[in-house]
């Protein structure tokens, strides 16, 4: 099986990288420049098929997300003008379910002839990922949002390019993905359960996030990083893999629970170490 390697980073183009030693098995480097830690490695695509081939698919979501999604969108209205919104990688299109019920013109894109079926199915318009700019009207969106996909991509400069295309001038980029520089990935090493090749080609800062984001052109509402995976511990350490849906809920229903939830995603937030990255970028045009 052929491969081939990265010899500039991914970011900034420039062509010091650094092995990042404890993270061999995943290829892992980082830029000089920049810092950015990224897969050396291209994965090939025989490798890529070998992988997504066995990708568990949720099959359905609790209440508690189905609440997140809607607070989400509250936040969203105010970038509400020709009312349209695309998910960049979809998967079976559970966000923008949620977005339809509350008026939005919903756009979608993904792989897998599944996942196509199901959101059409739902009323989204959908094409075959990936991002294409040239599929869509330019300033056709008001709101492009990525949900844990971009540590998934090689080519970030190219698909933030495509975005900026059909996202209006003003209008918002919301993008989540791991925090390289989580509490995690500190204890964990390279027992990091986010480490996957060639699943996780990608690892971003608060700090390589918002340098990257200025460089093509957007604007910082905020980035934040909030929570700790504790479940990601057990599995590290024992290989079983367990829901937090009990944690979740508790969360939600108890003061004590949620009260601990604020403290914690406060000092996260500040210290820039928790798990989730979240970030609100405006399109500067």
């Amino acid at each position: 099986m052929e491969t081939s390697t990265h010899t500039n980073c991914l970011l900034c183009d420039h062509s010091s990288l650094k092995v990042l030693r404890g993270y061999e098995k995943d290829h892992l480097v980082r830029c000089r420049k920049c810092s950015f830690v990224f897969s050396s490695r291209i994965p090939s695509a025989e490798e890529l098929v070998t992988f997504y081939e066995g990708y568990q698919r949720a099959n359905a979501i609790s209440p508690i997300t189905i609440k997140r999604y809607h607070e989400l969108l509250d936040q969203f209205e105010e970038f509400r003008s020709t009312g349209n919104i695309i998910d960049i990688g979809c998967g079976d299109g559970y966000f923008l379910e949620v977005a339809k019920e509350r008026g939005w013109n919903v756009f979608g894109v993904e792989f897998t002839d599944e996942a196509l079926e199901v959101c059409s199915a739902k009323g989204i318009t959908m094409l075959r990922g990936p991002l294409e700019a040239a599929n869509y009207e330019p300033d056709f969106f008001d709101v492009v949002t990525s949900f844990e996909v971009i540590e998934h991509i090689y080519n970030p400069r190219k698909e933030v390019s495509d975005i900026r295309t059909i996202l209006r001038k003003d209008g918002l980029f919301y993008v989540t993905t791991p925090n390289f520089n989580s509490i995690s990935r500190s204890v964990l090493g390279h027992k990091w359960t986010i480490l996957n090749y060639p699943e996780h080609l990608s690892y971003y800062t608060r700090k390589t996030m918002n340098r990257f984001m200025k460089t093509m052109r957007f604007t910082k509402l905020r980035t934040e990083t909030t929570g700790i995976g504790i479940q990601r511990f057990r599995t590290a350490v024992t290989g079983e893999e367990k829901s937090q849906e009990a944690l979740r809920e508790k969360t939600e229903t108890r003061a004590l629970y949620r009260l601990a939830k604020k403290t914690i995603n406060g000092l996260l937030r500040f210290t820039a170490s928790g798990d989730a990255m979240k970030g609100y970028f405006i399109n500067s045009k």
